[in-house]
């Protein structure tokens, strides 16, 4: 999960390095992260079917050579077009091993999985915080993308060989294509795609909102926002286990809508802070959610699928938003508050109107 965190939160510091290595616009490098979204959540589905069925090993090993072939390729080419190739398969390699690792802890630890999920996930943020120390003070992305993927070959198939989920026997839930047809999946769903516009908008777009501040200020912001978010993951998982995924996710929204506000004030840190630190733990509260609710035995392949909106969420909070700021700067912060206050409205709507323990 470490290594999964530089395709989103590395994003940051690559972006500004790829943009004048390869001559090219900002919306020209933006449409690489909308590619990145797409990818890595279109594929995530369908590794998950098979990790589900035969199990986390193989498929985990083929997702992470292709993982490094993202930043091993990405280090060597001139061309934009190459580029987007190579970064569309890495980030097809990553976003199954993101659903692996995750569900590895959705269905290992059924009694605390809000802890579990976050535990893991923290590696998403731990990674890219360590990681973005050096590249920020990169002259080029070949280097730094060099060593990444070497490390991801070597490191990542000698963990995957130990992966293993448990017996099938142990878990329950429906198949996948009978919770398609649950109306209470796709309200969550569109929840979380709003709810994820701001972090997304701070990972895809920080390097050109913060251009401004002392590259001093800038390293710390976007070392801070991938450690906050990865932090919060365990704790928030922790305080779902006590009090109830849905409450914990609802104050998730609030902090967030906190963090659009401050985005429109231009106050960074204070924006960073709330985004990074709530926005973060949010996949990983909406896959226990999922897991809590449609049961473990096909969470890999749910949670998939679920997963999907982050595609959606991509181009709202990469491509349109960038394309907002580049026409009205103010207009484009409004359009992330708007998706928080939305996201709240969807997980209301969510909640069965019978007594539930939530």
């Amino acid at each position: 999960m470490s290594f999964n965190s530089l395709y989103q939160y590395s994003w940051n510091v690559f972006e500004p390095l790829l943009k004048t290595g390869l001559n090219v616009s900002l919306v020209q490098i933006e449409l690489a992260f909308t590619l990145f979204a797409i990818f890595s959540t279109g594929f995530q589905g369908i590794g998950g079917y098979f990790a589900d069925r035969n199990g986390p090993r193989n498929i985990g090993i083929l997702s992470a050579l292709l993982s490094a072939t993202g930043f091993i390729g990405t280090s060597f080419i001139h061309s934009l077009y190459l580029f987007y190739i190579l970064w569309s398969l890495g980030s097809i390699g990553e976003g199954i091993l993101y659903g692996i690792a995750t569900n590895l802890a959705v269905k290992w630890f059924r009694g605390r999985r809000g802890f579990a999920v976050g535990f893991v996930s923290l590696g998403f943020g731990l990674g890219a915080a360590i990681a973005n120390i050096f590249i920020a003070r990169a002259v080029s992305f070949r280097t730094p993308m060099l060593i990444i993927g070497v490390a991801e070959i070597i490191l990542l198939p000698a963990l995957l060989i130990m992966a293993k989920y448990p017996e099938s026997g142990t878990m329950t839930g429906e198949k996948t294509s009978k919770n398609l047809r649950n109306k209470r999946f796709w309200i969550l769903y569109m929840s979380f795609i709003l709810g994820s516009v701001p972090l997304i908008v701070v990972s895809a777009s920080f390097g050109y909102l913060g251009e401004t501040l002392p590259l001093f200020e800038f390293t710390v912001l976007v070392s801070l926002f991938p450690l906050l978010s990865g932090v919060s993951r365990p704790i928030l998982g922790y305080i779902s286990d006590l009090i109830g995924r849905i409450r914990v996710v609802m104050i998730i929204d609030l902090f967030l809508i906190l963090g659009s506000v401050f985005l429109i004030l231009h106050e960074y840190l204070f924006a960073i802070i709330f985004i990074g630190f709530f926005g973060g733990a949010m996949i990983s509260m909406y896959f226990s959610l999922v897991g809590d609710i449609f049961g473990s035995k096909f969470s890999t392949a749910n949670n998939g699928v679920f997963y999907t909106g982050k595609a959606i969420s991509g181009f709202l909070g990469s491509t349109l938003f960038a394309s907002l700021f580049i026409f009205d700067h103010r207009l484009s912060f409004v359009f992330v508050l708007v998706a928080s206050v939305a996201a709240i409205f969807f997980l209301i709507a969510s909640i069965p109107r019978k007594k539930v323990n939530v």
